[in-house]
C-alpha cells in the first residue's frame, strides 16, 4: 500500500518567502539611502554643516575688524578725528559750509553680517518607503502566483 504525498514542496514555500525577503531588502535600501537618517539627509547635513563654518569664519573676521575700528576710536584721536569728519562732525575750530540740494554727508555704514538660515534636510517620508517596499513584495509575490497557477492549469 503505497500513500500519496501531498504536493507540498519546500521550494514552493521558499518561492513565496523570496517575496517577503525582497521587500524587506527594498525597504532596508531605500530607508539607507533616502531615509530620514540615510545617505542623502546626511549628505545635506554635510552641506549645511559647511555652509554655516564658512558664514562663522566671515562672521569672525567680520568681528575682528570691528574689534580693530573699536580698538582705533578708542585710542587714537587722530582715527576718531577722521571717522567723525566722514560723520559730518568738526572740532570746535572748524566751520562747515553746507550747501542745499546735494544731499547728506556720506556716511559711513558697517555691514553687520547676515543671516543663514539652517535648511532642513530633504528625505522621504517612512510611510512612502513602507508602501513602495510592500508594494514591489505584494508584485512579486502576485507574479509567483500567477506563474504557479499558469503552471498547475497547463499540466492539468
Amino acid at each position: 500500500m503505497t500513500q500519496k504525498r501531498p504536493k507540498f514542496r519546500i521550494m514552493a514555500v521558499v518561492k513565496y518567502l523570496f517575496a517577503l525577503w525582497v521587500g524587506v531588502l527594498v525597504y532596508a535600501s531605500l530607508a539607507m539611502v533616502f531615509g530620514t537618517k540615510g545617505l542623502s539627509a546626511h549628505g545635506q547635513l554635510l552641506r549645511e554643516q559647511r555652509r554655516q563654518e564658512v558664514n562663522i569664519t566671515n562672521l569672525m573676521l567680520l568681528n575682528r575688524d570691528l574689534e580693530n575700528t573699536m580698538n582705533s576710536l578708542l585710542y587714537d584721536e587722530d582715527t576718531l578725528a577722521v571717522y567723525a569728519r566722514k560723520q559730518g562732525y568738526g572740532s570746535g575750530t572748524e566751520r562747515f559750509i553746507r550747501i542745499v540740494g546735494l544731499g547728506t554727508t556720506q556716511r559711513t555704514r558697517t555691514y553687520p553680517g547676515s543671516v543663514v538660515a539652517i535648511a532642513a534636510p530633504q528625505y522621504t517620508p517612512e510611510h512612502t518607503i513602507r508602501i513602495i517596499a510592500l508594494g514591489i513584495g505584494i508584485t512579486i509575490l502576485i507574479c509567483m502566483a500567477i506563474f504557479d497557477l499558469l503552471r498547475f492549469i497547463r499540466e492539468r
